[in-house]
């Protein structure tokens, strides 16, 4: 890794508020790491947003998810910061992006701004905080990126007034057999006591039965004055005091953030244990946040001999916590040494292309899939509908990018149109589109990015819309919008589209619950007719009228 060399005092607090995080870059998040800071408001919103630096705004962004509403400001010296979870951007620019919306007859926009429209100097209000978009609360999260290649950089080595003189805190060690897959056993785990200012485990020495072993730990980082469970920034790992494998969280870019699903234990994380960071690289990590000058983390242990191993853990401030132990191996000489994995030969693997097909359902991993190997299992359950569950592996397993999974039926050509693949795991369920295969007929194709149970079903039940308070023939005078809750049987919304007298409407959808129009120029005094069009993935639509008086 390179070291950062990263502008300090170049750029301000993002808010007029006295600095402080609820979470910082590298935080453990489900399928990510976090790629920014999220700036405590004290749970309030309308906070004003401050441009950190001179530049011009590039880029705004609106979704239902993700960042909510968001500006990307561009800066001279090659960085970008971004803002997200807003409320109401300021006013020249809240008219501008409302006025593409129209243009663009969609609210969910990402746009790209010219450089000279929206200049800004260091510190100008740029927006108000909020809690659009994924925020569980009011805050505002701030990124800095290099503008060129969209990486994301740590904000805490930009030296933002921050105090902290808290060490992480170290919570326990996972020790693993590498002679196995790691999908394909369980770690075991020593919980870790502070002495003398050095955590150790519990034993003191560690035995084991394989001749290769990897670690991993769970740890937070702590800010001064805040009890929140932040990420750690830097770890490396020490065999008799010399450095075996070191990660460090200095950027990341979004296309690889999903990686941290080979970071982490995702196994032990998905059935309900803790996080857990490898100390080693899985065979399929690929872009990876480690220092693997050394290798990759997997240390062999000759018989009967005892290693002295440390990790150092450090924050961005270079507070440092150390942990220390001893291992043994104590395998029998009776026993054969097994230094290498598999001991098997495994069905699927890293960086090969994996099939599955017994004639009823297949699933073709690409070769950047997975990041273990393992023993690919299969099960069928047949249904009164004639439509059998699959079970493809488990849904504990981790799988980096999308597959396809094909499903073999017999469906009526009428219905064909009508026909979704339902994945379910854990008491958590997607639907996507099942199309034909053209080139071999009678098999219907999904894209998904899990393991779980799969199976075909028919659609034919359109989306079901509910208004808040409007009524047809209603004199709203006394409505200060109109809203509408919108839900469907296969959860997902394919269009939603609103024209009053026959012009297209604007409608928000904050985090996909409610389409809401608030009240303007749009719609002036007088009689309106407003009609609602909504259309699930399968396309089954369906069609409201509503008649009001303002």
């Amino acid at each position: 890794m390179k070291e950062n060399n990263h502008p300090r005092g170049y750029f301000q607090w993002p808010l007029a508020t006295k600095p402080a995080i609820v979470a910082n870059f590298g935080e453990l998040r489900p399928n990510h790491f976090h790629m920014g800071l999220d700036c405590r408001t004290d749970q309030k919103q309308n906070i004003p947003v401050l441009a950190a630096a001179d530049g011009y705004i590039a880029r705004v962004k609106i979704e239902p998810f993700g960042f909510g509403r968001c500006i990307y400001v561009n800066h001279p010296n090659g960085l970008t910061t971004l803002y997200a979870h807003l409320n109401d951007f300021n006013p020249e620019l809240e008219r501008y992006v409302t006025g593409e919306q129209y243009r663009l007859k969609n609210w969910k926009v990402f746009l790209d701004i010219p450089p000279r429209l929206f200049p800004v100097k260091k510190g100008q209000p740029i927006a108000f905080s909020g809690n659009t978009g994924g925020s569980q609360g009011p805050h505002l999260h701030f990124e800095i990126r290099d503008t060129k290649t969209d990486n994301v950089l740590n904000p805490l080595l930009f030296g933002f007034p921050i105090a902290d003189a808290v060490p992480p805190v170290l919570l326990r060690l996972a020790v693993y057999d590498r002679t196995a897959s790691t999908f394909e056993q369980t770690p075991k785990l020593y919980s870790l006591k502070k002495t003398g200012g050095v955590y150790e485990t519990s034993p003191g020495l560690i035995t084991t039965n394989s001749g290769l072993v990897s670690f991993a730990i769970s740890a937070v980082d702590r800010i001064t004055g805040s009890s929140n469970n932040d990420g750690i920034y830097k770890a490396t790992l020490y065999n008799n005091e010399v450095p075996v494998i070191s990660f460090r969280m200095d950027d990341i870019n979004y296309d690889a953030t999903r990686y941290f699903n080979a970071h982490i234990d995702y196994r032990l994380r998905s059935g309900g244990g803790p996080y857990v960071q490898h100390l080693s690289v899985l065979p399929g990590y690929a872009n990876s946040i480690y220092d693997q000058s050394k290798g990759n983390g997997v240390i062999r242990l000759e018989r009967d001999s005892t290693y002295p191993i440390s990790v150092e853990v450090l924050d961005t401030r270079g507070n440092r916590s150390l942990l220390c132990f001893n291992i043994r191996n104590i395998r029998s000489h009776a026993q054969p040494e097994i230094t290498s994995y598999p001991k098997d030969p495994l069905d699927f693997r890293p960086g090969f292309l994996n099939v599955f097909d017994n004639g009823k359902v297949c699933c073709v991993l690409p070769e950047n899939s997975l990041y273990d190997s393992l023993h690919f299992q299969y099960r069928e359950t047949p249904m009164t509908d004639g439509f059998s569950i699959h079970q493809l592996h488990n849904g504990n397993i981790p799988v980096h990018s999308y597959f396809p999974v094909m499903i073999k039926a017999t469906v009526p050509d009428s219905l064909t149109g009508k026909l979704m693949m339902e994945r379910s795991w854990n008491g958590k369920t997607d639907y996507e589109l099942a199309e034909p295969v053209l080139v071999d007929k009678g098999w219907y194709r999904s894209y998904f990015r899990a393991f779980g149970n799969f199976r075909l079903l028919i659609d034919t039940i359109p989306p079901v819309v509910v208004p808040l308070g409007l009524k047809d023939g209603m004199n709203a005078a006394k409505l200060k919008r109109l809203a509408f809750v919108i839900s469907d049987n296969t959860e997902n919304i394919g269009l939603f589209t609103a024209t009053l007298d026959g012009q297209w409407l604007r409608f928000t959808n904050d985090k996909g619950r409610v389409f809401a129009y608030s009240f303007d120029e749009h719609c002036p005094p007088g009689d309106h007719e407003l009609i609602i069009t909504v259309s699930d993935q399968a396309n089954n639509t369906i069609q409201k009228t509503y008649r009001f008086t303002r």
